[in-house]
């Protein structure tokens, strides 16, 4: 489903559906039988210039047709007068498909520009081109091109429902301010950021969703389990913060897997949580030297799994990286995979071997959003990246200065009321035992096992997620394979 047919049929919809398409290709190609007459040759067209696409002749043969014979019965020469019509009206028809293919894309582009529908912008006007990309995605809203069904909707009952008057505007807007005031919001502090903490809220009108992290200590964990360099703990601390954003919400049993798959000398980069917080993952190169992360992730694909044990399939999704920085390349993976209109950011402060700031923020579009709200969140996102101050490494440097989850969901919230969800704490958790070592040992066939207790004289193993060392002797394997039962194909003999 390209995006030029998804244009088409916007546009197909916005002016009278198919069947409007439909007459006027009907009306081309009986064209020529309501003139009457035609030529002995293929219509040929010169090439054509809209909208800026550059539109190639068709191919047709230049040969003539062979004459009529005026000897021919009539009904004879009524079946050849009808073949070069036919062939006239083929003609015709390929080439307004042509004009179509071109001009419609085109315009819908054109449009969609003119409507600002691809994504919004916030930077100020004194900032440069370069600071604007830096910020596209973190700053701004990656959004649909298309309006939802609900839009539409939405757009009907506002030009049928009266205005609100400005005595109903104030006494709402007094309403959710003192809903904000009264809420307690206690329990969701983390003073200076000491604890890792998941915190998610709602605006009151309920159209926008934010959820902000901070992983430090798990970062910190991780770097100590895999010996990690600055530039792999870097990418592997972005792409646990996204994990933790985007598995928040889900059930606890269900698991969201991301692997960044890039050609860089990082090798790729696995994070996969659930919806407990709980957090595992590795990088193909744990020892980088001091080089730029876009470098060591290099070009590639973002692939995301995610599944529950009641499911009978998972969902996987694929996106092309663009920008190679982890966090910018998964939001647009949600724009382009998941239709998810969101701004944001995930990063990591590394000093030698030790992590000082780690998180990131979610901020995402809900369904029937009013414009107002998007336009107020966009000018809170803008401050909030000001007062940031950095520029690839956002949000650390909020972070750093001790602001908190809380803090960063009320600064994007401002006006809008916030009425909090949840809040987690995050913490890294491997699923790796001796019992997962002995099922994978029981799919073997039992000779090969046998040929590597005779030639290693051992069973060694290293789980890739937490780096620890599995070691079984030969009588210890025959002993405890010949105790094990059930199937070791399914699930259920060993916890997962």
């Amino acid at each position: 489903d390209s995006y030029a047919h998804r244009v088409r049929r916007q546009l197909s919809r916005e002016r009278g559906g198919v069947g409007a398409h439909f007459i006027f290709f009907f009306g081309a190609c009986l064209l020529p039988f309501l003139a009457g007459r035609t030529s002995l040759r293929y219509p040929r067209v010169a090439p054509v210039r809209s909208l800026g696409h550059s539109i190639p002749s068709p191919v047709h043969p230049p040969t003539q047709l062979p004459p009529i014979n005026h000897r021919a019965s009539p009904k004879k020469k009524k079946l050849i007068k009808f073949r070069m019509r036919i062939r006239a009206s083929t003609s015709t028809m390929a080439t307004l498909l042509l004009l179509s293919r071109s001009a419609i894309p085109a315009a819908a582009a054109f449009s969609s520009r003119m409507s600002s529908g691809a994504v919004r912008t916030v930077a100020s006007a004194s900032a440069s081109a370069s600071d604007a990309a830096t910020m596209k995605g973190r700053a701004t809203f990656l959004m649909n091109v298309f309006p939802t069904d609900d839009a539409r909707r939405r757009r009907r009952s506002r030009r049928r429902t009266p205005a609100t008057s400005a005595v109903e505007m104030t006494s709402d807007s007094d309403s959710t301010t003192a809903a904000a005031a009264a809420t307690d919001l206690s329990p969701y502090e983390n003073k200076s950021n000491v604890r890792d903490q998941v915190f998610s809220a709602m605006s009151s009108d309920g159209g926008i969703k934010v959820t902000a992290c901070t992983v430090r200590n798990l970062v910190n964990d991780v770097m100590m389990m895999h010996s990690l360099t600055a530039v792999p703990a870097d990418a592997l601390g972005r792409a646990m913060a996204c994990s933790v954003l985007l598995s928040n919400g889900m059930q606890d049993e269900q698991v969201f897997q991301m692997t960044v798959d890039g050609d860089g000398p990082l090798r790729g980069v696995v994070s996969i949580s659930d919806g407990l917080g709980q957090v595992r993952g590795y990088v193909g190169t744990p020892a980088l030297g001091d080089i730029p992360l876009k470098e060591a992730v290099g070009k590639g694909v973002i692939k995301v799994v995610k599944n529950h044990p009641t499911w009978p399939n998972p969902y996987n999704g694929i996106s092309a990286m663009s920008y190679m920085d982890i966090d910018r390349d998964v939001g647009i993976y949600l724009a382009e995979s998941e239709q998810r209109s969101c701004a944001l950011a995930a990063a990591t402060s590394v000093s030698g071997i030790l992590c000082k700031a780690a998180g990131g923020y979610l901020v995402e579009r809900l369904p029937d959003c009013p414009d107002e709200t998007m336009r107020t969140v966009e000018v809170n996102l803008a401050r909030l990246v000001e007062r940031d101050g950095t520029t690839d490494a956002v949000p650390t440097g909020l972070l750093l200065d001790g602001v908190t989850p809380l803090e960063i969901a009320e600064v994007v919230l401002e006006g809008l009321g916030m009425e909090p969800l949840q809040q987690i704490e995050p913490r890294a958790k491997c699923r790796c035992s001796e019992e997962r070592l002995l099922r994978s040992l029981r799919l073997l066939p039992r000779a090969e096992v046998e040929e590597i207790l005779a030639k290693e004289e051992q069973i060694e193993a290293r789980c890739q997620f937490c780096g620890r060392v599995y070691r079984m002797g030969p009588d210890e394997v025959r002993a405890r394979m010949e105790e094990a039962k059930g199937d070791p194909s399914k699930d259920g003999d060993v916890e997962l």
